[in-house]
């Protein structure tokens, strides 16, 4: 099959036709293959002294060289990108998450605290109860039926309070594990023209 030196094309079949080979990143004497090493020379890799390589477009997309318009600049030979990205938290957008929560059915206890007295105030005596003075004011209340007399504001004291606090949870979502980053495909061979018509340039 004719082919120009260093010329590249997709071909359907499971071999590399005469004059040709298989992309796929091969070392080659540079001896037995001068006229296509002054076309490609050490740009896919090699030393350049004794050998040098094919490019290996073995489970890549081709990408022309050079820079399109407002693109971004691809150097003969360069090689970049991978097949799976884990994603950062920097570049997920914005979001919440809900969050559970759970109270508990405990019934919150507290230590009180009466203060009173049975020396009488300046009110009616509750019946077969204390009754506590602050500042010569009422401080306790009539049970039962009798009428009640007000307490005053330091009368009980209220602490050691302890209640159950609810539970907040906000659960956690993800593995971080990479995910595909290829476009769908179908795999063919390329091939390189090792030995056939040599460019010329214009």
């Amino acid at each position: 099959m004719d082919g120009t030196i260093g010329e590249i094309r997709m071909f359907g079949g499971t071999f590399a036709p005469a004059g040709w080979m298989l992309c796929q990143g091969q070392q080659l004497s540079l001896s037995d293959y001068q006229a296509l090493y002054t076309i490609i020379g050490t740009t896919y890799g090699g030393d350049g002294q004794t050998s040098f390589l094919l490019p290996n477009i073995s489970s890549r997309s081709v990408v022309g060289a050079g820079q399109g318009t407002g693109l971004s600049n691809y150097i003969l030979g360069q090689v970049s990108g991978t097949e799976g990205v884990t994603l950062l938290q920097s570049q997920l957008p914005a979001h919440t998450h809900t969050p559970t929560i759970q109270t508990e059915t405990v019934t919150p206890a507290a230590t009180v605290t009466l203060s009173g007295t049975n020396t009488g105030g300046n009110g009616t005596t509750p019946a077969g109860s204390l009754y506590g003075t602050d500042n010569n004011l009422p401080l306790y209340a009539t049970p039962g039926s009798a009428t009640p007399v007000a307490m005053a504001a330091n009368a009980v004291t209220i602490n050691s309070f302890a209640g159950p606090l609810p539970t907040v949870t906000v659960g956690v979502a993800g593995s971080s594990l990479p995910h595909n980053n290829i476009q769908p495909y179908t795999a063919v061979n390329f091939i390189i023209c090792v030995l056939g018509i040599y460019p010329s340039r214009n």
